[in-house]
């Protein structure tokens, strides 16, 4: 099964606020998400992770939960 992420698995991923994630989906060269559930949107996290890459945006720490929003700093 592939790894997939939701606007929250979002926020931890890319280190923003709740906002920005609905921002940052909304642009035209964001990654198409997998599917549409009730819950909302899902993306490969791989996608996530080459769309972030190649625009120079860090990964937060997945790990530690912490949220900042990269593009305030």
């Amino acid at each position: 099964m592939e790894d997939l992420a939701g606007s929250q698995e979002l926020e931890h991923m890319l280190g923003v606020s709740r906002q920005r994630v609905q921002q940052l989906i909304g642009h035209a060269d964001f990654p198409v998400p997998v599917a549409v559930l009730a819950m909302g949107k899902v993306w490969r996290k791989a996608d996530v992770v080459a769309w972030a890459t190649a625009r120079g945006r860090q990964l937060a720490d997945q790990g530690d939960g912490v949220h900042q929003d990269a593009d305030r700093a």
